[in-house]
């Protein structure tokens, strides 16, 4: 018995020594303070990285937007002697142009691009002279498609406020819209499309009447085709 309680004993006291230096022990208490930040901190950097991703797709799809209608303002021939012609080729290069320029958010495969050509009509009022689109996504003009406003004076125009064409020019009206793509695991802004618009009167006298054709005839950017692909 006595054999026994000494054991106990002994255990005691060997437990007290652990129990004491645990105690006196910190050499975990960074980790567990990091274990307990790690999430808080890396929650809010990757709050901080969307964010500036998503500032500048904004900015990014703007600048798509501006680029489109004023280079779509300003194709035609070169001959300044007579009213330029535009042709199915200058559309498709503007959109090789905004190809280029939203490569880094795959514009087309995310987006489309709906250029359109409002002028005046017979009547006085507006009318959009023709549309031309590319892009896979599912997105057609908010103010009409081509041929909207042929006759009378009901057609406002497009854009808000209504931007309206005078009497023989014409206003490019470039509509974007782009379903915005997150860069981290975390979709802190949920399913968010981005849209924007811009407008350009053209730049020089041009032929208002039509597109036209190339020889041989060049692909047409139908507003009926839903493709990222260029028109062939």
């Amino acid at each position: 018995m006595k054999k026994i309680m000494n054991r106990i004993g002994s255990c005691k006291r060997a437990m007290g020594r652990i129990s004491s230096d645990l105690r006196d022990c910190t050499s975990g208490v960074a980790m567990v303070e990091f274990a307990f930040s790690a999430p808080i901190v890396l929650s809010l950097g990757l709050m901080g990285t969307e964010t500036a991703n998503f500032t500048i797709t904004h900015m990014m799809i703007s600048q798509v937007a501006m680029q489109v209608a004023d280079n779509t303002s300003r194709v035609g021939e070169t001959d300044v002697l007579v009213a330029r012609k535009v042709y199915e080729d200058d559309i498709n290069e503007a959109f090789v142009g905004a190809e280029k320029l939203g490569a880094p958010y795959a514009i087309f495969e995310n987006g489309r691009i709906v250029v359109s050509s409002l002028q005046m009509n017979s009547d006085g009022g507006q009318w959009i002279a023709w549309q031309r689109c590319r892009g896979a996504k599912n997105f057609q003009s908010e103010y009409g498609t081509q041929g909207t406003g042929a006759s009378g004076t009901s057609f406002l125009g497009m854009g808000s406020p209504r931007i309206r064409a005078s009497s023989g020019t014409a206003v490019m009206f470039v509509e974007v819209s782009y379903t915005y793509q997150p860069i981290t695991p975390i979709d802190f802004f949920g399913p968010t499309e981005i849209e924007y618009t811009a407008a350009f009167n053209i730049r020089d006298s041009r032929d208002l009447t039509q597109l036209y054709q190339t020889n041989p005839a060049s692909p047409v950017a139908s507003c009926n085709v839903y493709s990222a692909d260029r028109p062939s």
